[in-house]
């Protein structure tokens, strides 16, 4: 039998592709909390694979560190936004996505590798940051209505970010927050000629020779509530614990500073 049974709905295409572009991001979350699992049932003090700046051994921290946390909270607070941006992400822009989000997980782990603070950064904070920034800056230089709306609930939701770059908290991270973020708007603006997959409707032009006759009612574009773009209608919002980094010791095997 062609199509679906009776009584069977398909979903409409945007559904589909909202529900393909989250299947991505889902797997790299779900990749976080087995690791983070694993961490945690057999002991196995992962931080150890986190970036420890201009060390050798510190290097592979640049590929391991985005799955390795601290803590449930830590994890928890990097697997939202992880899943939320990184649909976007590939909804929004799918010919880059693979690229803005390599670039923000290898630079933002170079730049901790050769700048940071002498401790074990570890978390998806800096890939984060990158997304929430590509996600900003592509939707003020293009210069269009939904992507723009895409700026402004990215803002909404995530704008508690902007402390993150900051040193303000000891034991977080900035400096991939930093990286991360610098990431995300050089790819904004590297990329800012590749077209995104979602497009504004027609757009409503004004022809100053009629402005005085009569408009029809179907000419008229309503500004109905339900459709706007706007984070005026989001009910929540997430702060991150962003990235840990925690302090060597000076001898020879490092342990973990609990921060206490």
């Amino acid at each position: 039998m062609n199509g679906p049974e009776a009584g069977q709905s398909v979903p409409p295409a945007r559904e589909r592709k909202l529900i393909t572009s989250a299947i991505a991001p889902a797997l790299v979350v779900l990749g976080m909390w087995i690791m983070y699992l694993l961490d945690r049932t057999f002991n196995l003090d992962l931080y150890h694979y986190g970036i420890l700046p201009r060390t050798l051994h510190g290097l592979i921290g640049i590929l391991t560190s985005p799955f390795i946390h601290g803590d449930a909270e830590h994890l928890l607070n990097n697997s939202i936004p992880m899943l939320v941006l990184g649909t976007a992400l590939l909804y929004f822009f799918p010919r880059v996505a693979g690229r803005v989000v390599l670039v923000s997980w290898l630079v933002s782990g170079l730049w901790v590798w050769i700048s940071a603070r002498s401790s074990f950064h570890i978390g998806a904070s800096g890939v984060v940051y990158g997304l929430a920034a590509f996600l900003f800056t592509s939707g003020l230089i293009r210069k269009q209505r939904v992507l723009m709306g895409l700026s402004m609930l990215v803002v909404f939701l995530y704008g508690s970010f902007l402390w993150g770059i900051f040193p303000i908290v000891p034991r977080v991270s900035w400096e991939s927050h930093f990286w991360g973020a610098a990431a995300g708007v050089l790819m904004a603006y590297l990329y800012r000629h590749i077209p995104a997959a979602v497009q504004d409707p027609k757009p409503i032009t004004w022809d100053e020779d009629d402005e005085d006759e009569p408009v029809a009612p179907s000419q008229v574009e309503r500004d109905d509530p339900t459709d706007d773009p706007s984070p005026r209608h989001a009910t929540g919002q997430w702060h991150s614990t962003d990235t840990w980094n925690i302090k060597p010791p000076e001898n020879q095997n490092p342990a973990k500073d609990d921060g206490e």
